[in-house]
């Protein structure tokens, strides 16, 4: 008898084990999904931005007829449908793959790079309270995470069996690894002045209003290392004047000449993913996150939950206006030229930065 409860607690205590297991699985699935919707609705909306900046910076229309006829959306204008236009069209567009190409390592590339994108997410803090998973390690993790990256341009390159895209391939690997030593350097400079890696304690670090934001502390020293970081996340993104490895005057498309269709679109949707995952780890670093440039004015209204989010999307939004003003206006650098602003200026400067603000501290 006494075997037989034994029996029964164990399998109960194994199917309480199993629920559980099952009930995470679901939960992360359903935010790897939530995540993955929010990155394709970004995409879309940066595309038609981008299309917009690039116009009107070039004085030109862009997109102009592509709308509905639904009265309320059809007074919108400008071409805004294009853009679903497209998708809609490379999600039925004809899948082709090379008969040289490696099928396998083709078909799973833009996927591991659109997963590398999305699994930093889940550590970025939309709010206090508003974060999947608030580790105590986040930063390295993001640092970590979206280093896998390169790991997917590569197979492209590999996979497809076309010079091309080797040669863009190996241009993102040594690009990407080039650049990660001064972005991980600066980011050191944040973390010796919190003292954390958690990227709760880094935002709320600089409440208070726009003063106490870090980008404005130990002046000049975080401001270096702010357009660092963010010249180094511009390179890691393969962003103008950095998009050797997709150099079209050069290389076709670079790693991705050979995709086409819903491949394609992937690529696409990782490179505005990770636009936009760049505009919250800049704001959460060096621009207060979440918190509200006004501080305790107007009675820190502004500082309520229910603007938190609202706060750091603005502020990634604004990053990510940058980021394709400057492709609209830099030419592309050559290969010589991008080494050589990694290893030569931004990698010196990083030091400085680091040495400076480790020694004002000390003093």
């Amino acid at each position: 008898m006494e075997a037989l409860i034994q029996a029964l607690q164990s399998q109960s205590a194994f199917f309480s084990q199993f629920s559980e297991s099952l009930l995470a699985l679901i939960f992360f699935v359903l935010f790897g999904l939530l995540f993955a919707t929010v990155a394709a609705v970004c995409a879309l909306v940066f595309v038609y931005l981008e299309r917009k900046v690039s116009a009107h910076m070039q004085d030109r229309l862009g997109p102009m007829e592509v709308n509905t006829e639904i009265p309320v959306l059809k007074k919108i204008g400008h071409g805004w449908a294009q853009t679903l236009a497209d998708a809609f069209k490379l999600l039925l567009k004809e899948d082709i793959i090379p008969d040289a190409a490696d099928r396998r390592l083709h078909l799973i590339a833009p996927f591991i790079l659109f997963a590398a994108v999305i699994a930093a997410f889940a550590v970025m803090p939309f709010g206090e309270k508003l974060v999947v998973s608030d580790m105590n390690i986040g930063v390295f993790f993001v640092l970590a995470i979206t280093s896998f990256s390169v790991i997917g341009v590569i197979l492209a390159g590999w996979a497809s069996n076309n010079k091309w895209s080797l040669l863009g391939g190996m241009r993102s690997a040594a690009q990407i690894v080039s650049y990660e030593i001064p972005n991980g350097l600066v980011v050191l400079v944040i973390v010796m002045q919190v003292g954390s890696m958690r990227f709760n304690d880094i935002v709320i670090a600089q409440s208070g209003g726009i003063l106490n934001w870090h980008v404005f502390q130990f002046f000049p020293l975080n401001l270096i290392a702010f357009i660092i970081a963010f010249l180094a996340t511009l390179a890691e993104a393969n962003r103008a004047p950095f998009d050797l490895p997709e150099a079209e005057s050069e290389l076709t498309a670079g790693f991705a000449t050979e995709y086409s269709g819903f491949k394609w679109a992937i690529f696409y949707l990782s490179e505005y993913a990770n636009m936009f995952l760049i505009g919250i780890f800049l704001s959460a670093l060096f621009l207060g996150g979440w918190t509200s440039p006004f501080g305790s004015l107007f009675g820190g209204f502004f500082d309520q939950p229910g603007w938190q989010p609202i706060w750091i999307i603005l502020k990634a939004v604004a990053i990510v206006f940058l980021q394709m003003w400057l492709r609209w206006t830099l030419p592309r650098l050559r290969v010589d030229q991008l080494m050589y602003t990694s290893w030569k200026v931004l990698t010196p400067f990083a030091f400085v930065a680091i040495f400076g603000v480790g020694l004002w501290m000390l003093l």
